[in-house]
C-alpha cells in the first residue's frame, strides 16, 4: 500500500515550484531497504532502493534529471488483484539492473537465485520485478524512454507484472507542459493527466480512489493553495504533517472490497498494523523549485518499532540542464 500527491508545472512563477510531491510507502517493517541516494550507476537519479530478495535494484519512487528533462516516476501496487499461482520475478530484469548498480556484494546470491528461476521456464506466470518499471524510467535518457514511448512500451507488456499503477512525470522546457500519464496493467489503461492541477493516486483505480485518498487529495491542494510559493521548510512541514495524518477514514466500499481483512487499518494515510509489523515506513517529499533546485526529503524508519528512532534525509541538488 502506498499513496502519493503531487502537483507539477514546467513554467512556475520565480518563486514557485516545479513539482510539490509528497508520498507514504507503506511496506512490512522487516524488509531491507536502502535510503534514498544518488544512484550508483545514475549519478543524475535520487532514491530509495529496494534490497528484498528477489526484487533488489528496484524501487517505488526516484527522480532523475538529465538533458533539459526532468524525469519522476512512482510505483503503487493494486490490492486485491489475484496474482498467478506460482509466479516468480523474471531473471532478465534483475540481472540488468544488478550489474548497472554494482551490487557486488549481492552477486552470488543473485546468480543462485538466476540458477534457479531459469529452471521454472515452463511456468507460464514469469513475473517481472515491479520496481524495475520506476527505475529504468528515470535512468535512462533516449527516445525510447521518454514518457510517451515508454509507457507505450510498457502497456504493451503490463500484464507481465503483478497488478499496479504506475505514475510517471516528465518537466522539461518551460514553453511545454509538462507530461504526466498513469498506466495501470488490472484492465491495461494508459491516462494522461494536465499540469497546474493537484492529483492524488493510490492501490486502487483512479475512478475509484480509496476515501483517504479522496481526503487526502483535497488537504494536499489546499497545501499548494496556501503554501506553493513558500519557502522549502515551511511547505516541507506542511507536506510532512499530512502525510503523517493517522485518522482513519472509514468505512470505504472500495478499501473493504479490495481488502477485507485488513481495511479498516489500511484506511489511514499514515498506516500502522502492529499486529502484522506494516505500515507507511518511509514519509517522502519532493520539491523542484523554479531554478532547477531539487530538495528530497526522506523520514524513514530506522527499526521495526514505528514509535522508535526514525531517519531523516534532506538531499540538495542544484541540476543544471
Amino acid at each position: 500500500m502506498c499513496v502519493i500527491f503531487f502537483y507539477a508545472n514546467s513554467n512556475p512563477s520565480s518563486d514557485g515550484y516545479k513539482l510539490i510531491l509528497a508520498s507514504n510507502r507503506d511496506e512490512f517493517f522487516a524488509r531491507e531497504t536502502r535510503s534514498v541516494a544518488k544512484w550508483a550507476n545514475a549519478d543524475h537519479v535520487y532514491g530509495g532502493i529496494d534490497l528484498e530478495p528477489g526484487r533488489e535494484g528496484g524501487t517505488w519512487l526516484a527522480i532523475g534529471g538529465k538533458n533539459g528533462i526532468f524525469k519522476v516516476g512512482a510505483l503503487l501496487n493494486l490490492t486485491g488483484e489475484p496474482k498467478p499461482r506460482d509466479a516468480v520475478a523474471h531473471n532478465n530484469i534483475l540481472q540488468t539492473h544488478n550489474n548497472s548498480l554494482h551490487m557486488s556484494s549481492n552477486n552470488s546470491q543473485i546468480n543462485n537465485k538466476h540458477t534457479s528461476m531459469s529452471t521454472k521456464t515452463n511456468n507460464e506466470h514469469l513475473l517481472l520485478g515491479r520496481g524495475m518499471i520506476v527505475a529504468d524510467y528515470v535512468t535512462s535518457s533516449d527516445e525510447s524512454h521518454n514518457i510517451v514511448n515508454y509507457n507505450k512500451g510498457l502497456i504493451a507488456d503490463c500484464t507481465k507484472y503483478s497488478a499496479f499503477n504506475f505514475v510517471s512525470i516528465e518537466i522539461g522546457n518551460a514553453s511545454q507542459p509538462a507530461a504526466i500519464k498513469l498506466l495501470s496493467n488490472v484492465p491495461p489503461t494508459l491516462a494522461d493527466y494536465e499540469q497546474e492541477r493537484c492529483y492524488g493516486f493510490g492501490n486502487s483505480l483512479p475512478e475509484a480512489p480509496f476515501e483517504k485518498v479522496r481526503h487526502g487529495q483535497k488537504h494536499f491542494a489546499q497545501i499548494v493553495e496556501d503554501h506553493g510559493h513558500a519557502d522549502v521548510k515551511t511547505l516541507s512541514d506542511q507536506l510532512l504533517q499530512l502525510l503523517k495524518n493517522s485518522n482513519k477514514f472509514w468505512p470505504d466500499a472500495e478499501l473493504l472490497k479490495r481488502a477485507p481483512n485488513w481495511g479498516e487499518g489500511l484506511s489511514a494515510l499514515n498506516v500502522h498494523i502492529a499486529e502484522h509489523a506494516y505500515g507507511s515506513r518511509t514519509h517522502t517529499v519532493l520539491l523542484l523549485d523554479a531554478n532547477n533546485k531539487l530538495h528530497f526529503i526522506e523520514e524513514t524508519m530506522a527499526g521495526l518499532d514505528p514509535a522508535g528512532e526514525w531517519r531523516r534525509t534532506h538531499i540538495e541538488k542544484q541540476y543544471t540542464l
